[in-house]
């Protein structure tokens, strides 16, 4: 079973992102700010990171980039979720190594849809490399 990372600072969102994931067959774990986030992402090392972009103490582009810098964690898949939907803040997020935005409002299938596509190509990625290791 895959697991999901969502950072998130607004209890009802994240919980309810959770409880969608959990019931989709995925293993959900939440954070409740930037800092926490982090601290779970270098300790569980979960197969991809939903972060929100706007929150309090560290925001998502601080996550994505203290993230990036660790050996650990700079391949976990990082999708932001939004309710900015300006071009600019996607081109940020985008140079910085996200994997995609899903702008909120979403709906499930969307946020499921973003997800089953990252994490596709991670295993397609990891089968790769290790194909490639075997020569």
């Amino acid at each position: 079973m895959k697991t999901i990372l969502v950072i998130e600072d607004n209890k009802d969102v994240r919980e309810n992102i959770c409880e969608i994931l959990n019931l989709s067959n995925y293993e959900a774990v939440g954070a409740k700010n930037g800092t926490e986030g982090v601290d779970m992402a270098k300790s569980s090392l979960p197969d991809l990171i939903l972060c929100d972009v706007l929150m309090p103490e560290l925001d998502g582009y601080g996550v994505l980039e203290i993230l990036q810098k660790d050996k650990k964690t700079m391949n976990i898949p990082f999708i932001f979720l939004t309710a900015r939907a300006e071009r600019d803040e996607f081109r940020k997020g985008m140079e910085m190594g996200a994997d995609d935005y899903v702008t909120k409002p979403f709906n499930t299938t969307e946020l499921l849809h973003a997800i089953k596509t990252r994490l596709r190509k991670l295993d397609a990625m990891k089968a790769e490399f290790q194909k490639n290791n075997k020569k």
